[in-house]
């Protein structure tokens, strides 16, 4: 499958760093539709698709907590994602995700003037896309959001509820009610999502061990299982290039 898919990554401008993860696009290169396997990240993801036989389609994927099966990427397709942070719901969709956890929405088809158009060149969608999501951005974030969050994401959610209340200035139960509220879950299942997402990082270049914050082999083992469904030495083998966010990961 490897050789049939090409992505491209490209990092957002400083100015939208608190709310945009990435930009990245994914091309199915031939005649079959490939499946494959979603791994939680802790992204909000904006994605635009076009295939040969299937029309054009905007689609907005909430947050994920495990593996979700029989994801498929059609053949002759190409696919442009905005992968956002969590502080896009609030001031960039200025809505709650939380009805989304584990799954998606289509969305209208000129969503924020995109068009069918706007996949024939990938830095061109970048450029239209930042602006559009500058045009977005208030003055005003309420600051303890905005430590929190930048805690959070510099941690790899490796700090505890505790800390990051503390730090934050922001009490432990407001923050899981505007978690809960617009997310759909927890902060400590939010962190647990972002920790196994750095360990990607590290099993997509064969390292199977821990290094983020987890006490023992064992308890890495578990938490990577408990989370994709799959032990780290599966995950790194990757038969077929069948977890699509490995595949993105080894290819940066």
């Amino acid at each position: 499958m490897i050789n049939d898919l090409a992505y491209q990554y490209i990092e957002p401008s400083q100015n939208l760093s608190d709310f945009v993860d990435s930009f990245w696009c994914m091309e199915n290169k031939s005649d079959e539709t490939l499946e494959t396997i979603g791994l939680p990240d802790g992204r909000i993801d904006l994605s635009l698709i076009k295939t040969a036989k299937t029309p054009f389609q905007i689609r907005l994927l909430g947050l994920g907590t495990q593996q979700y099966e029989k994801g498929e990427i059609p053949a002759n397709s190409r696919t442009f994602v905005i992968s956002f942070k969590l502080l896009a719901a609030e001031y960039i969709f200025r809505e709650s995700i939380a009805g989304i956890l584990n799954s998606g929405k289509l969305l209208y088809n000129d969503f924020w003037d995109f068009h069918e158009t706007d996949l024939d060149n990938f830095e061109l969608f970048c450029q239209k896309a930042s602006a559009k999501i500058e045009s977005f951005i208030v003055q005003h974030i309420d600051h303890r959001k905005e430590k929190l969050f930048r805690l959070i994401y510099e941690s790899n959610g490796n700090m505890t509820v505790k800390e990051l209340s503390e730090q934050s200035y922001w009490s432990s139960r407001q923050i899981n009610r505007y978690f809960n509220h617009y997310f759909g879950l927890s902060l400590k299942v939010y962190c647990s999502i972002l920790r196994f997402r750095a360990s990607l990082e590290h099993i997509a270049k064969g390292k199977l061990f821990p290094e983020e914050n987890f006490s023992d082999q064992t308890h890495f083992i578990k938490e990577i299982k408990k989370i994709s469904g799959s032990l780290p030495k599966v995950l790194f083998q990757n038969k077929n290039d069948r977890f699509i966010l490995l595949s993105a990961l080894s290819s940066k």
